[in-house]
Order: structure tokens, then C-alpha cells, then sequence
């Protein structure tokens, strides 16, 4: 679901990341985007009360639209407010950023999908990945050099140690 808030040094609070992305998909670029929301969306998301696992890009009439984002409903909201957890959402992109998007999603066979969700100035923001989806064989093969890079720093390490104890 969502991870701890997090400030990092450019003022900017995680609020939620997809940690499966990167297992299921090779990512090519990252983009960030503004978020449309409405009322009380924001407060829910800045107590951490939102999924993108499921969530992906789809676009429409020339709109990015977020598709499958649950924000939970803000709990102390009024009853006459209440707006649908898993609505889609308009993404704030410049038209040149959307056609580009567009195009590269088009014609690689490409998908976009939502990294994290954070907080940058107030406003909130998707960084978004244009992403090849992985077959099973390719996610073990991203296991296995995952895990040959750790055991070489690990030797490494244990070098450097050693090495620094001689002299």
C-alpha cells in the first residue's frame, strides 16, 4: 500500500511508491506529472491513504487520464462530498510532453505507469515511467544480475576491509 512519508532534501514527501514496478516492467524514462483531484482527495493523500499498484496511463481525447488509483475516502469528510475512490484522474502534462508521451507509447508498444506519488510544494505529483512490460524468464534474469551485482559489492567490500587492516 503506501510507504512512510519521507522529506527529502528538495522539499518533496513520498507519499506512496509502486515497489512492483520496477520487477514487472523494465523502465526506459521517468516523467513527473501534476495531479487533478478534487476536495477532500488531497487530504487522503497526504495521510497516505492511496494504491498505485494496479494504476496505469491511458489516454483519451488528448488527455493523460490515471486509471485505477485508489484514494480512500477522507474519513472526516461531510457525507454530502463523497467521491469515488477509484475514479480516474486528469494527469497535468504541457502538450508537447503528451503528444511525445503519446507517440512513444504508440508506436514502441510502450505503457505508462505511475512510479510514486509525492508531494513537491505543496502540489501533488506522479512520477510516472514509460515501461516494457517483462516477461517471467526476463524477471529472473533481473534477479539473478540483481543478486551477482550484491554478492560482487559484497566481495568488494570485504576487500577493501581487509586490504585497509595490511597497511
Amino acid at each position: 500500500m503506501a510507504s512512510p512519508k519521507k522529506v527529502d532534501k528538495d522539499g518533496t514527501k513520498a507519499v506512496a511508491t509502486n515497489r512492483s514496478a520496477r520487477h514487472d516492467y523494465s523502465v526506459l524514462d521517468t516523467v513527473e506529472a501534476g495531479i487533478m483531484l478534487r476536495g477532500s482527495e488531497v487530504k487522503s493523500l497526504r495521510e497516505a491513504q492511496v494504491q498505485i499498484k494496479e494504476a496505469h496511463v491511458r489516454f483519451e481525447n488528448g488527455e493523460a487520464w490515471l486509471v485505477g488509483m485508489h484514494i480512500a475516502p477522507y474519513l472526516a469528510n461531510a457525507t454530502h462530498d463523497v467521491l469515488e475512490p477509484d475514479r480516474k484522474r486528469k494527469l497535468l502534462l504541457h502538450r508537447g510532453e503528451l503528444d511525445k508521451l503519446r507517440m512513444r507509447v504508440d508506436i514502441e508498444r510502450l505503457s505508462l505507469i505511475p512510479l510514486s506519488i509525492y508531494f513537491k510544494d505543496g502540489r501533488a505529483k506522479v512520477e510516472l515511467a514509460l515501461a516494457r512490460g517483462r516477461t517471467k524468464g526476463d524477471k529472473r534474469q533481473a534477479i539473478a544480475e540483481r543478486d551477482s551485482r550484491m554478492e560482487m559489492d559484497k566481495a568488494m567490500g570485504r576487500a577493501r576491509k581487509l586490504g585497509g587492516h595490511d597497511a
